[in-house]
């Protein structure tokens, strides 16, 4: 799992909980956390920092909380998983830029587009995303509307390549996506790591360790 590199990350610990409940091991990369393997099973794009809009046709003057060297880390192993098949799982951030890598764009700040759900930061499951009906992840979550919480102000605007939206909140705003290929790759922008507790939510992390099992 690549995320934040400070020393206390509760993603990072709630992430390998969830992992170790479904079944997987995770190994930390961090731009301070170097993995002693270069080759994993499985990867998820763990949340955090702004993306640098430069990558993807943002405004370059916007006043965001950066973090260039995880930018180009994180963009490295995704690229590495595309090429190689290996099952990717991106959370809020993560699967921003894995949008970004595949050429999508995002929108920059979502604040002014909300009208039925809030913006306040929170852990707690309180906005419902409706799931599209048939895609990989209402199976996976068994249900066409979960809830969800939310920590973000970016957001998915346009699909990257072969990627399509399988899920939307109350006021439109993408909330997850899938590929189209049947390829294994999902990206929530909600946290499921600190949903464990919540079946659905748990099944996300048994869906990537049961492809990323040999």
């Amino acid at each position: 799992m690549t995320g934040s590199a400070r020393r206390w990350s509760p993603a990072w610990w709630a992430t390998r909980a969830a992992l170790a409940l479904a079944g997987g091991r995770a190994v930390r990369i961090s731009v301070r956390h170097e993995p002693r393997q270069r080759h994993f099973d499985g990867l998820v794009i763990g949340g955090g920092a702004d993306i640098s809009p430069e990558h993807y046709g943002g405004d370059l003057q916007a006043q965001v909380r950066l973090d260039p060297e995880r930018d180009a880390l994180e963009m490295r192993w995704i690229r590495w998983a595309l090429e190689q098949g290996v099952p990717l799982l991106g959370i809020c951030r993560g699967a921003q830029l894995i949008n970004v890598v595949l050429g999508g764009n995002l929108y920059q700040d979502i604040r002014h587009m909300r009208e039925l759900t809030h913006n306040r930061p929170g852990l707690l499951p309180t906005k419902r995303v409706r799931l599209v009906s048939g895609s990989r992840l209402e199976a996976i979550c068994r249900a066409p509307q979960i809830r969800v919480n939310s920590l973000h102000h970016q957001a998915v605007r346009d699909c990257g390549h072969r990627l399509s939206v399988v899920g939307r909140d109350l006021d439109h705003i993408v909330q997850a996506f899938e590929h189209e290929d049947g390829r294994p790759i999902i990206g929530v922008q909600w946290h499921p790591e600190y949903l464990a507790y919540v079946p659905a939510q748990l099944r996300i992390f048994r869906w990537l360790v049961e492809h990323a099992r040999p």
